[in-house]
């Protein structure tokens, strides 16, 4: 009886602990872009090219650490030996092939067939051929029924190419003097360690496979460390063209790499990544719509306000070529070349970029679309041959003579337990290369900010904005006796963002403000009755300005009918795969954050003159605030952080609030309070200073480490107040 009082008392308490103070007038919603419904991989993706080179060097920059981070290569991941095996040579008239697998990661084989020209002299031009969801990958086969058809409608020549298109291109690529290495997408043909149904057609959680200490890809613990399938895929993109520029034959400066659908998408996302492609040409992919449907396409991070048209565009001024098709790709002519176009312009390149419209055939990589991309790399790989190419006919190799598996050369371990092994591999890498990055000086500090902070830098996804940039519009403002209070709303017209917003101004202001955030947003501030609470009050009594925001998913923020407390809203799909939310949309953490970082920019640009900003968090509210702290640096003077205890790595759910992909690869929390070494911090919710936090503090050799609240979590905010008034 005593225990069911005491719950009613607690559950009376909280629910009269705060007032629910408004801001906006009866009837009206901020207008929040954030308020609408999650963008998907069908949204629309258009490219804003910058007025200047030095703008969109800027972007460029940014947007190529973005994709890297978001495939987990930020840092690039420890190279082993690629350790290639290559046998079976099947030798014909102007071309052989052979088989060849290596390893990308250790024990994780790509595999492929290796072409190179007979009767030529080199060195050869190597182009790398990844081959996207053709059924079977490598081995494909369309059947005579289909070629038929293609022939008819003059998709095809002849029946061998047009039942084997894949082949196709590597044979005539071949006879035109390049190095062809054509390699499997996992899950398809030998690339079977993965397998196929889990690489392209995961839908459902896996409980076996989500350990805190043994996972798969797709789990809560994978995303936390950017672990996907689409990474790994571009890691073997990597370790492909490694294999690829150690054929003694290949000319290391003219490398192309081609392929359609999810391997246009390969070509561009390698392209855009490793400056040793010369030259591109990926077919039916890009696009301003549709930005490729598979699992295998799709990560945490990679086109959150960007998509496919800038990501082909990262390679300019380098040629890059394309081709549409009666598929999402029918619109680039109006909807992405001439943005590009104006790209190339920009940067003195204009012949170097160029789409072939074959708007009269479905999804395809087909003799036309081929015809097109010949000649593109004839003229870009300097291959000397006479325009246009005829692609001639072949004899195509059955599987026997393409797979890399026999009796001498067994395949590797696949399943369950591969995979729980794979990922540990990769997140021991990452452990190995955080521990070096550890700061033990000045100039490692500078390293340390360099590659764990990007990576941070991306994961939040966005900079302190100009005050310039931010409108105030103000609907209250009350004296009440010792301070007056104002309720506002900002607004980022850049980003479709509005923040509700109340700011306590004393009448003996000492020139400072704190932004104090709380969990609940603005109302935070005040007890039940209205009146400021006692911690609020003590700094208003000391002449501090307070202001609160109503961060995303709080207050008058909230989308129509979402839960409260607000969780991550995930895309309209049945496939339980974070990329395909995460993918496009910034996390409710990051959000959050993003809240923090414009009321401290408005509040540093206000007429006003504030000489002192600090922040303060507690509860679920302190790591937004240390994000906030590192993204604005010297912009906040002090910052009060209250861990709560948390660490990202026990979080299980994606639709967590506190849900942020990739924060456990840089370092989790104590990688976070690390990046804003050397400044001012009171810190509560730790027992001690977690060790990579306090070597950074060390390392940064200028100001006391942060102070550290051990007493009872009632008093916390009183500390945390006492500590801002010293």
């Amino acid at each position: 009886m005593t225990r069911l009082l005491l719950a009613f008392v607690v559950c009376c308490v909280s629910s009269l602990a705060v007032a629910d103070v408004k801001v906006l007038p009866d009837g009206r919603v901020p207008a929040d872009k954030r308020l609408g419904a999650p963008k998907d991989l069908n949204g629309y993706f258009p490219l804003e090219v910058p007025a200047t080179k030095e703008e969109w060097a800027k972007r460029a920059d940014y947007v190529r650490k973005q994709v890297l981070v978001s495939q987990g290569l930020w840092p690039m991941p420890t190279k082993g030996p690629l350790k290639p095996v290559i046998h079976g040579k099947v030798d014909r008239d102007d071309f052989t092939v052979e088989r060849v697998y290596f390893e990308s990661a250790p024990g994780f084989f790509v595999t492929g067939s290796l072409f190179k020209p007979k009767g030529k002299k080199g060195p050869f031009a190597g182009v790398l051929c990844p081959h996207g969801h053709w059924n079977n990958g490598r081995f494909y086969d369309a059947g005579e029924a289909a070629v038929r058809q293609q022939i008819v409608v003059g998709a095809e020549r002849f029946e061998n190419s047009g039942r084997y298109p894949l082949q196709a291109r590597c044979v005539q690529l071949a006879r035109m003097g390049c190095v062809v290495f054509h390699y499997d997408m996992i899950g398809n043909a030998d690339s079977t360690q993965l397998s196929h149904a889990l690489v392209h057609r995961y839908a459902d959680r896996r409980p076996a496979m989500e350990k805190a200490d043994s996972w798969g890809f797709y789990s809560a613990q994978a995303e936390a460390r950017l672990q996907s399938v689409m990474g790994l895929q571009t890691l073997d993109s990597i370790a492909a063209l490694d294999f690829m520029l150690s054929q003694k034959d290949v000319d290391p400066n003219r490398i192309g790499v081609t392929g359609a659908s999810g391997g246009g998408t390969q070509t561009f996302i390698l392209s855009a990544i490793d400056p040793r492609v010369t030259a591109q040409f990926p077919a039916v992919m890009v696009s301003t719509g549709m930005q490729g449907g598979c699992t295998c396409e799709n990560c945490s991070l990679l086109r959150v306000n960007t998509g496919n048209i800038e990501l082909a565009g990262l390679f300019a001024p380098k040629p890059l070529g394309m081709a549409a098709a009666d598929d999402w790709t029918k619109e680039i002519m109006t909807k992405g070349m001439p943005e590009l176009v104006k790209l190339y312009e920009m940067l003195g390149a204009k012949d170097n970029v160029k789409t072939t419209a074959l708007l009269h055939f479905p999804h395809n990589y087909n003799q036309p679309s081929r015809a097109a991309m010949y000649s593109w790399f004839n003229k870009h790989l300097k291959l000397g041959d006479k325009d246009p190419i005829v692609e001639g006919d072949f004899q195509p190799l059955p599987i026997a003579a393409l797979t890399v598996w026999d009796d001498q050369h067994p395949k590797p371990p696949s399943g369950d337990d591969f995979e729980r092994s794979l990922t540990k591999t990769l997140a021991n890498d990452d452990a190995k290369q955080l521990a070096a990055l550890t700061p033990t000086d000045a100039n490692s500090l500078t390293k340390f900010r360099d590659v764990i902070g990007t990576g941070w830098k991306v994961l939040i996804g966005r900079e302190l904005p100009d005050s310039k940039s931010i409108e105030r519009e103000k609907i209250k403002k009350e004296d009440r006796g010792d301070y007056i209070f104002f309720g506002d709303v900002l607004r980022l017209k850049k980003h479709q963002e509005e923040v509700p917003i109340v700011f306590l101004h004393p009448k003996k202001w000492n020139k400072q403000v704190v932004v104090w955030v709380d969990e609940s947003g603005k109302s935070g501030l005040f007890n039940a009755d209205g009146s400021p609470k006692y911690e609020i009050k003590t700094l208003l009594d000391a002449g501090y300005s307070v202001t609160s925001p109503d961060v995303f998913g709080t207050g008058e923020l909230v989308p129509a009918g979402a839960s409260t407390p607000l969780r991550n809203r995930k895309v309209n799909t049945n496939r339980q795969f974070a990329g395909f939310t995460y993918g496009y949309n910034h996390p409710l953490f990051a959000q959050r954050v993003h809240d923090i970082l414009t009321l401290v920019s408005f509040v540093r640009g206000d007429d006003h003159g504030a000489s002192k900003v600090h922040v303060v968090g507690l509860g679920g509210a302190g790591l937004w605030a240390a994000a906030a702290k590192f993204i604005a640096g010297p912009a906040i003077d002090r910052t009060a952080i209250d861990t709560a205890g948390f660490r990202f790595a026990a979080l299980t759910e994606f639709d967590d609030p506190q849900f942020l992909p990739g924060a456990v690869k840089y370092g989790d929390v104590a990688g976070l309070l690390a990046l804003s070494a050397g400044s001012e911090v009171w810190l509560s919710g730790e027992k001690e200073l977690p060790k990579l936090t306090a070597a950074s503090w060390k390392a940064a050799g200028a100001g006391a480490p942060p102070t550290l609240f051990a007493g009872e979590a009632s008093a916390k905010a009183n500390d945390a107040v006492k500590w801002l008034s010293r």
